[in-house]
Protein backbone atom coordinates (compact mmCIF):
# COMPACT_ATOMS: atom_id res chain seq x y z
CA UNK A 1 0.00 0.00 0.00
CA UNK A 2 0.77 3.64 -0.99
CA UNK A 3 0.20 6.81 0.45
CA UNK A 4 0.19 9.25 -2.62
CA UNK A 5 -0.22 12.99 -2.14
CA UNK A 6 -1.10 15.31 -5.42
CA UNK A 7 -1.10 18.43 -5.97
CA UNK A 8 -2.31 19.06 -2.39
CA UNK A 9 -3.44 22.24 -0.92
CA UNK A 10 -5.32 23.73 1.87
CA UNK A 11 -4.66 26.60 4.42
CA UNK A 12 -7.05 28.38 7.20
CA UNK A 13 -9.75 30.30 6.66
CA UNK A 14 -8.43 32.68 3.61
CA UNK A 15 -5.28 32.13 4.62
CA UNK A 16 -3.20 29.01 1.90
CA UNK A 17 -0.64 27.26 3.93
CA UNK A 18 0.15 24.47 1.41
CA UNK A 19 1.00 25.13 -2.23
CA UNK A 20 0.93 22.04 -4.74
CA UNK A 21 2.43 19.87 -2.50
CA UNK A 22 3.20 16.27 -4.40
CA UNK A 23 4.61 13.32 -2.01
CA UNK A 24 4.87 9.23 -1.87
CA UNK A 25 4.90 7.26 0.88
CA UNK A 26 5.32 3.14 0.61
CA UNK A 27 4.65 0.53 3.19
CA UNK A 28 8.18 -0.38 4.91
CA UNK A 29 9.39 2.83 3.84
CA UNK A 30 10.88 5.62 6.31
CA UNK A 31 10.36 9.10 5.01
CA UNK A 32 11.09 12.56 6.54
CA UNK A 33 9.16 15.94 5.91
CA UNK A 34 11.91 18.98 6.94
CA UNK A 35 11.53 21.87 7.34
CA UNK A 36 11.16 25.12 9.77
CA UNK A 37 8.77 25.87 12.20
CA UNK A 38 5.82 27.93 9.76
CA UNK A 39 6.84 25.77 7.21
CA UNK A 40 3.32 23.57 6.62
CA UNK A 41 4.60 20.35 8.26
CA UNK A 42 2.06 20.06 10.46
CA UNK A 43 -0.70 21.42 8.48
CA UNK A 44 0.43 18.73 6.12
CA UNK A 45 -0.03 15.70 8.12
CA UNK A 46 -3.38 17.29 9.71
CA UNK A 47 -4.92 17.69 6.13
CA UNK A 48 -3.90 14.01 5.34
CA UNK A 49 -5.10 12.26 8.56
CA UNK A 50 -8.91 14.25 7.61
CA UNK A 51 -8.49 16.80 10.95
CA UNK A 52 -8.35 19.59 7.80
CA UNK A 53 -10.15 19.47 4.64
CA UNK A 54 -8.38 20.48 1.38
CA UNK A 55 -8.74 23.25 -0.86
CA UNK A 56 -7.65 20.97 -4.12
CA UNK A 57 -5.56 18.23 -5.04
CA UNK A 58 -6.01 14.41 -4.08
CA UNK A 59 -4.71 12.27 -1.08
CA UNK A 60 -4.63 8.29 -1.67
CA UNK A 61 -4.07 5.11 0.29
CA UNK A 62 -3.60 2.78 -1.57
CA UNK A 63 -6.87 2.61 -3.99
CA UNK A 64 -8.89 4.73 -2.13
CA UNK A 65 -9.35 8.16 -2.82
CA UNK A 66 -9.48 9.57 1.04
CA UNK A 67 -11.34 13.22 0.17
CA UNK A 68 -14.63 13.36 2.02
CA UNK A 69 -13.78 10.19 4.24
CA UNK A 70 -13.54 10.95 8.03
CA UNK A 71 -10.25 10.53 10.51
CA UNK A 72 -11.75 7.29 11.50
CA UNK A 73 -12.53 5.72 8.63
CA UNK A 74 -8.98 6.73 7.64
CA UNK A 75 -7.80 5.39 10.40
CA UNK A 76 -9.46 2.09 9.72
CA UNK A 77 -8.14 1.78 6.38
CA UNK A 78 -4.95 2.30 7.66
CA UNK A 79 -3.88 5.47 8.37
CA UNK A 80 -2.39 6.06 11.53
CA UNK A 81 -1.58 9.63 13.31
CA UNK A 82 0.93 10.71 16.25
CA UNK A 83 0.48 13.92 16.59
CA UNK A 84 2.64 16.81 17.93
CA UNK A 85 2.59 17.10 21.91
CA UNK A 86 1.46 13.57 22.18
CA UNK A 87 -2.47 14.33 23.12
CA UNK A 88 -2.93 11.57 25.52
CA UNK A 89 -5.39 11.03 28.02
CA UNK A 90 -3.07 12.00 31.46
CA UNK A 91 -6.00 10.87 34.15
CA UNK A 92 -6.21 6.93 32.19
CA UNK A 93 -3.68 4.47 32.78
CA UNK A 94 -0.82 3.47 30.24
CA UNK A 95 -3.14 0.35 29.16
CA UNK A 96 -6.50 2.39 28.81
CA UNK A 97 -4.90 5.16 26.71
CA UNK A 98 -3.77 2.11 24.35
CA UNK A 99 -7.16 0.85 24.26
CA UNK A 100 -8.30 3.75 22.67
CA UNK A 101 -6.43 2.77 19.81
CA UNK A 102 -7.85 -0.45 18.98
CA UNK A 103 -11.18 0.89 19.85
CA UNK A 104 -12.34 -0.32 15.95
CA UNK A 105 -10.46 -3.24 15.56
CA UNK A 106 -12.08 -6.75 15.29
CA UNK A 107 -12.26 -9.35 18.59
CA UNK A 108 -9.04 -10.84 19.78
CA UNK A 109 -6.79 -8.38 17.94
CA UNK A 110 -6.64 -6.16 20.64
CA UNK A 111 -4.24 -8.52 22.86
CA UNK A 112 -2.22 -8.66 19.42
CA UNK A 113 -1.39 -5.33 19.39
CA UNK A 114 -0.55 -5.36 23.27
CA UNK A 115 2.06 -7.82 22.50
CA UNK A 116 3.35 -5.68 19.51
CA UNK A 117 3.23 -2.57 21.85
CA UNK A 118 4.96 -3.94 24.52
CA UNK A 119 7.39 -5.50 22.59
CA UNK A 120 8.79 -2.48 20.75
CA UNK A 121 8.27 -0.49 23.92
CA UNK A 122 8.64 -2.57 26.71
CA UNK A 123 9.03 -0.11 29.29
CA UNK A 124 5.51 0.63 28.60
CA UNK A 125 4.82 -2.95 29.68
CA UNK A 126 6.61 -2.12 33.33
CA UNK A 127 4.58 0.82 33.62
CA UNK A 128 0.67 -0.19 32.08
CA UNK A 129 -1.24 0.52 35.14
CA UNK A 130 0.15 3.83 35.28
CA UNK A 131 -1.23 6.82 34.62
CA UNK A 132 -0.62 8.31 31.43
CA UNK A 133 0.15 11.95 33.17
CA UNK A 134 2.71 10.68 35.77
CA UNK A 135 5.10 8.85 32.50
CA UNK A 136 8.47 11.09 32.02
CA UNK A 137 8.61 12.69 28.34
CA UNK A 138 9.77 9.80 26.61
CA UNK A 139 7.49 7.28 27.77
CA UNK A 140 4.56 9.86 26.95
CA UNK A 141 6.08 9.74 23.14
CA UNK A 142 6.27 5.80 23.26
CA UNK A 143 2.58 5.95 24.69
CA UNK A 144 1.63 7.93 21.63
CA UNK A 145 3.37 5.99 19.02
CA UNK A 146 1.99 2.50 20.48
CA UNK A 147 -1.46 4.21 20.95
CA UNK A 148 -1.62 4.39 16.89
CA UNK A 149 0.43 1.03 16.34
CA UNK A 150 -2.66 -0.42 18.42
CA UNK A 151 -4.60 0.34 15.15
CA UNK A 152 -2.26 -1.81 13.19
CA UNK A 153 -2.09 0.98 10.10
CA UNK A 154 -0.04 0.68 6.87
CA UNK A 155 1.09 4.26 7.18
CA UNK A 156 1.94 6.07 10.39
CA UNK A 157 2.22 9.96 10.35
CA UNK A 158 4.27 10.92 13.27
CA UNK A 159 4.81 14.47 14.72
CA UNK A 160 7.89 15.91 15.93
CA UNK A 161 7.93 12.83 18.01
CA UNK A 162 11.80 14.32 19.53
CA UNK A 163 10.36 17.61 20.76
CA UNK A 164 11.24 18.35 24.40
CA UNK A 165 13.42 14.66 24.85
CA UNK A 166 17.06 14.03 25.87
CA UNK A 167 19.28 13.87 23.01
CA UNK A 168 19.48 10.38 24.12
CA UNK A 169 15.64 9.64 24.45
CA UNK A 170 14.65 10.93 21.40
CA UNK A 171 17.24 8.85 19.79
CA UNK A 172 15.51 6.09 21.23
CA UNK A 173 11.98 7.05 20.22
CA UNK A 174 13.36 7.38 16.36
CA UNK A 175 15.06 3.94 16.18
CA UNK A 176 12.07 2.42 17.75
CA UNK A 177 10.32 3.81 14.53
CA UNK A 178 12.75 2.41 12.22
CA UNK A 179 11.88 -0.69 13.97
CA UNK A 180 7.65 0.37 13.40
CA UNK A 181 8.70 0.45 9.08
CA UNK A 182 10.89 -2.60 9.25
CA UNK A 183 7.61 -4.32 10.54
CA UNK A 184 6.38 -2.79 6.83
CA UNK A 185 4.59 -0.03 7.83
CA UNK A 186 5.56 3.33 6.20
CA UNK A 187 7.14 6.04 8.26
CA UNK A 188 6.17 9.91 7.31
CA UNK A 189 8.22 11.62 10.05
CA UNK A 190 8.12 15.43 10.94
CA UNK A 191 10.78 16.47 12.79
CA UNK A 192 13.12 19.27 13.78
CA UNK A 193 16.30 17.37 14.46
CA UNK A 194 17.05 16.68 11.08
CA UNK A 195 20.83 15.12 11.43
CA UNK A 196 19.18 12.48 13.42
CA UNK A 197 16.01 11.64 11.07
CA UNK A 198 18.00 11.96 8.21
CA UNK A 199 19.72 8.99 9.80
CA UNK A 200 16.52 7.21 10.26
CA UNK A 201 15.12 7.87 7.22
CA UNK A 202 15.40 6.35 3.73
CA UNK A 203 14.15 9.07 1.71
CA UNK A 204 13.29 13.00 2.91
CA UNK A 205 11.25 15.95 1.34
CA UNK A 206 11.88 19.79 1.94
CA UNK A 207 9.47 21.90 2.88
CA UNK A 208 9.73 25.77 2.43
CA UNK A 209 6.37 28.28 3.08
CA UNK A 210 4.12 25.30 1.92
CA UNK A 211 5.70 24.12 -1.05
CA UNK A 212 8.05 21.02 -1.39
CA UNK A 213 11.63 22.50 -2.42
CA UNK A 214 13.69 19.80 -2.23
CA UNK A 215 13.50 15.83 -2.09
CA UNK A 216 15.88 12.59 -2.67
CA UNK A 217 17.49 10.24 -0.91
CA UNK A 218 18.46 10.72 2.53
CA UNK A 219 22.25 10.65 2.15
CA UNK A 220 22.11 13.22 -0.90
CA UNK A 221 20.05 15.49 1.14
CA UNK A 222 22.70 15.32 3.63
CA UNK A 223 25.17 16.51 1.39
CA UNK A 224 23.13 19.18 -0.69
CA UNK A 225 24.67 22.06 0.46
CA UNK A 226 21.67 23.94 0.59
CA UNK A 227 20.20 21.77 3.69
CA UNK A 228 23.57 21.81 5.07
CA UNK A 229 23.83 25.28 5.27
CA UNK A 230 19.93 25.74 6.57
CA UNK A 231 19.20 22.56 8.42
CA UNK A 232 22.75 21.10 9.78
CA UNK A 233 24.86 23.82 10.73
CA UNK A 234 27.60 22.89 8.22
Amino acid sequence: MRLVVEALETGYGKAQVLFGVDLRVAEGERVALLGANGAGKTTLLRTLSGLLRPWRGRVRLGEVDLRGLSPARRARLGLGHVPEGRQLFPLMSVEENLRLGAAFLAPGREKEGFERVYGLFPRLAERRRQLAGTLSGGEQQMLAIGRALMGFPRILLVDEPSLGLSPRLAEEVLLALRAVAEEGVGVLLVEQNVALSLEVAERAYVMEHGRIVLEGPSQALRQDPRVREAYLSL
